[in-house]
């Protein structure tokens, strides 16, 4: 890589995310636009039936707009006794127009039978990266645990007050950012990228 700047769009308005890989991502001669930067940021339906389908069309769509080099993720829950629910409908499982406590109450209701010994989930993310030249990158992150009788912590967004980790007494919405960040599907997917665009630039 030379000592040219690489700039690339971060295709999400979630702020909660962008905060994220903003954190694991951190390269030398890379810099990140946001949708900050842009007017008439597009709405980019998640029409795909996978994580991978949806974070493939949002850096794709994203990218077309932008005339940049574009780095999105689709990411969700999936609970086991819910036969993998929400899975791909996480940010609107309560709805269309729903919130996140919209989201945290409904998955508790569905739950509210269940004992935590029963209550196994995972959180998924898949990254993808892609440029005008059509170059593809994909990446893949899980962490494992078990949903919470009730929420606590405040840090994180989503599900993240609910979601205990395997290995941990506490939420991911109670872990600092940097703990969360290294053990997290996110983290795990985009720390994953990371190598993968430092090898794509490196033989430039």
């Amino acid at each position: 890589m030379d000592n040219k700047a690489i700039r690339i769009v971060i295709a999400t308005k979630n702020e909660g995310k962008i905060k994220e890989i903003l954190e694991i991502i951190k390269l030398k001669n890379i810099s990140f636009s946001t949708f900050k930067e842009f007017g008439n940021w597009p709405e980019v339906k998640e029409t795909g039936s996978t994580f991978k389908e949806n974070s493939i069309l949002k850096a794709k769509a994203i990218s077309g707009f932008s005339k940049l080099p574009a780095l999105a993720d689709d990411s969700g829950l999936e609970v086991d006794a819910l036969g993998g629910a929400p899975g791909v409908k996480s940010a609107r499982y309560a709805g269309d127009n729903c919130s996140t406590p919209d989201n945290n109450i409904k998955l508790l209701n569905e739950l509210r039978n269940i004992p935590v010994s029963d209550r196994s989930a995972q959180f998924r993310c898949v990254a993808a990266y892609f440029d005008l030249e059509g170059t593809l990158l994909v990446t893949e992150g899980v962490c494992r645990g078990h949903i919470a009788l009730e929420p606590k912590g405040e840090g994180g967004f989503g599900y993240d007050p609910l979601f205990v980790p395997d290995g941990y007494n506490v939420t991911i919405a109670q872990l600092p950012p940097k703990e969360k960040n290294r053990i997290s599907h996110r983290g795990k997917a985009f720390g994953a990228m990371k190598s993968k665009l430092e090898k794509l630039f490196s033989e430039e």
